[in-house]
């Protein structure tokens, strides 16, 4: 049996949990999604995905609960799946703006790009619209809820996803995907599949 675990300290935590049981149950999987909360939670799964919330209290309880050079190190020389959505997306990033600078987040820095906290605007401003991904047939409707953008994205990292100005909202590096919406948000399990797969 497959175990996949979501970092469980704040945010859309129940929202990805649903969403992996159903991608599992369509995959025609056996799993089980494992609520991370301490390292020994971290050590047991093969997957993790860090939910979106606020990136600079989900930085401080990964500090806190001792998991980031665990996260790090099982990412970089385990090749353990990692998917960050929004905040996620924010704590893989390498480098961050001023804004995540002055507020204490504390990157992982385990995906090449750089990213920029808040930049669609604030809750009021939120916005969905679909989106063509690398690997999926038919647009996937993109949440965005006080997004982060990727300003840059270098190295090994692959853009999946823009918007039409260009603008780009995911990627992938070898076993990482970074995505600035919620796909938990939605009925859609394609992307939690893709995950799931790598």
């Amino acid at each position: 049996m497959k175990k996949v675990g979501v970092i469980s300290l704040q945010g859309a935590i129940s929202e990805h949990k649903e969403i992996l049981n159903k991608s599992f149950e369509k995959l025609g999987l056996k799993g089980d999604v494992i609520l991370i909360r301490k390292k020994e939670d971290l050590e047991r799964v093969y997957g993790v995905i860090i939910p979106g919330g606020e990136s600079t209290t989900i930085s401080r309880l990964i500090k806190k609960f001792d998991l980031h050079e665990l996260l790090v190190k099982r990412a970089e020389e385990e090749d353990m799946p990692v998917m960050g959505t929004c905040a996620g997306l924010i704590l893989l990033a390498r480098h961050g703006d001023e804004s995540v600078i002055s507020k204490g987040v504390e990157p992982l820095g385990i995906l090449d790009i750089k990213v920029q906290r808040n930049a669609f605007g604030r809750q009021k401003e939120s916005f969905q619209i679909p989106l063509k991904i690398k690997g999926l047939d038919k647009p996937f409707l993109g949440v965005f809820i006080r997004a982060p953008l990727i300003e840059k994205a270098y190295g090994r990292c692959e853009i999946y996803s823009t918007l039409k100005d260009g603008t780009i909202v995911m990627v992938r590096e070898k076993n990482r995907l970074g995505l600035s919406f919620h796909p938990e948000l939605t009925e859609d399990t394609r992307l939690h599949e893709m995950f799931l797969m790598m």
